[in-house]
């Protein structure tokens, strides 16, 4: 594909590689709002997304308004993937929506939500979130999507109608087919008809048409590798970064009793804490030049 156009409206040359330093899953439990606010003092993070639906929530937006220049989005959440730890959605309660499984809460993986939820309930529920987020104070950069499950033909119009109704940029590639059809099929398992993917291909182009700024990758530190490896798997994940600009996922959290008994993934969760928090990276990620931005930069392209 071309050279993303929001490169050089941002300054930068067609062949640097960018990186949104992104943390997810803020607001999930104490200790994800925690290490955002440690991570953000730092200053080596740019961005991050607050769970509405979630517990803790509601620190994540007190931190937010009493910190209005940390780089904080809504991570548009449809899915609640604990065992023991749930939440349900803002909208409804109405099991005929397709967004609640047989306990009452979200179901727990992308999957039965692509094939069960109506589209229009899903709309709904992504605006309650951001309605939420900004009843409580937040003055969101952007809108994620918790588990990618909005990367489904069915939700994508409604999810970008509804963030650029807000003028929030979105996590939203710049994909051909065969990028689209890979993550449509790492998201549900499943392959997408030719129709679907030129229907989003189509969205791609307008929206760029349009000035919404979009993305070129997107990284995640995975949650199932060596936590005592991280700082040089981080390390490594910077380099082999691409020209364009990336959404870089961690998980950041703080080693609590309430983490440890929410999900068994928390030594790589306090380990991506840990590892943000060396200034032998901030250095790396410097020497190696890869460029930071947050959303904030993004969204002030829409706005300008």
């Amino acid at each position: 594909m071309n050279p993303n156009p929001v490169l050089k409206k941002l300054g930068f040359a067609d062949n640097e590689r960018v990186a949104i330093i992104h943390v997810d899953d803020v607001g999930m439990c104490q200790a994800s709002v925690e290490a955002f606010a440690d991570l953000w003092d730092f200053g080596l993070i740019s961005s991050g997304a607050v769970m509405v639906p979630c517990p803790w929530f509601l620190q994540a937006a007190k931190f937010a308004r009493e910190h209005p220049k940390a780089d904080l989005g809504v991570h548009l959440t449809l899915t609640s993937e604990w065992d023991t730890y749930r939440w349900g959605p803002l909208s409804t309660r109405d099991p005929q929506t397709g967004l609640l499984d047989e306990e009452g809460y979200f179901h727990h993986l992308a999957q039965p939500v692509q094939e069960l939820a109506d589209p229009a309930a899903v709309q709904l529920e992504l605006e309650a979130q951001i309605k939420r987020a900004l009843t409580a104070g937040m003055h969101p950069t952007h809108a994620d999507t918790h588990m990618g499950t909005v990367a489904h033909a069915k939700f994508m119009l409604g999810y970008l109608q509804t963030v650029i109704q807000h003028q929030m940029p979105s996590m939203m590639l710049r994909l051909d087919e065969a990028g689209w059809q890979q993550v449509m099929s790492e998201q549900s398992g499943a392959d997408f008809d030719a129709q679907a993917i030129a229907t989003i291909l189509e969205m791609t182009d307008m929206l760029e048409g349009m000035g919404v700024p979009l993305l070129d990758h997107i990284f995640g530190m995975p949650l199932d590798s060596d936590p005592a490896q991280r700082l040089d798997d981080t390390r490594q994940a910077f380099a082999e970064l691409q020209p364009g600009i990336t959404h870089f996922i961690i998980h950041a959290a703080k080693d609590t009793p309430e983490l440890r008994a929410i999900t068994p993934d928390w030594r790589c969760r306090v380990a991506d804490y840990e590892t943000f928090l060396k200034e032998e990276l901030r250095q790396h990620i410097q020497n190696i030049g890869v460029q930071v931005i947050g959303y904030r930069a993004l969204q002030n392209l829409m706005i300008a």
